[in-house]
């Protein structure tokens, strides 16, 4: 009766080893698995942060060179008003410097 008893421990054990390496088995494809959804969800937010930051960037770009074109057009309406200024002045001024001129001109020091 001993013999068969410890064939019996020995078949457990067996039976018992084959069943851990099976839990062992099963729980690193779980492990993989998860690993592997953990990685293709980072990837899916690296994508979606990547691309929100792109749509910023692209934004503020926008809003830059918009503003920076109506910049333009407002100073050179600015500079077109002021050369508008001057030339006024210079026509309402002009008469009185030519007559000063002719003045320090015609007259001559002796």
């Amino acid at each position: 009766m001993e013999p068969y008893k410890g064939q019996g421990g020995i078949q457990m054990l067996l039976s018992a080893e084959q069943e851990a390496q099976l839990i062992v088995s099963n729980a690193r494809t779980l492990r993989n698995k998860r690993l592997k959804q953990a990685q293709e969800e980072a990837e899916r937010e690296a994508a979606q942060y990547r691309s929100q930051m792109e749509e910023e960037y692209q934004k503020s770009i926008s809003e830059t060179t918009g503003s920076s074109g109506s910049n333009v057009r407002k100073l050179e309406e600015e500079t077109d008003a002021n050369i508008r200024n001057i030339k006024r002045s210079a026509s309402k001024v002009s008469s009185d410097v030519v007559d000063m001129m002719l003045k320090y001109i015609s007259n001559v020091k002796v």
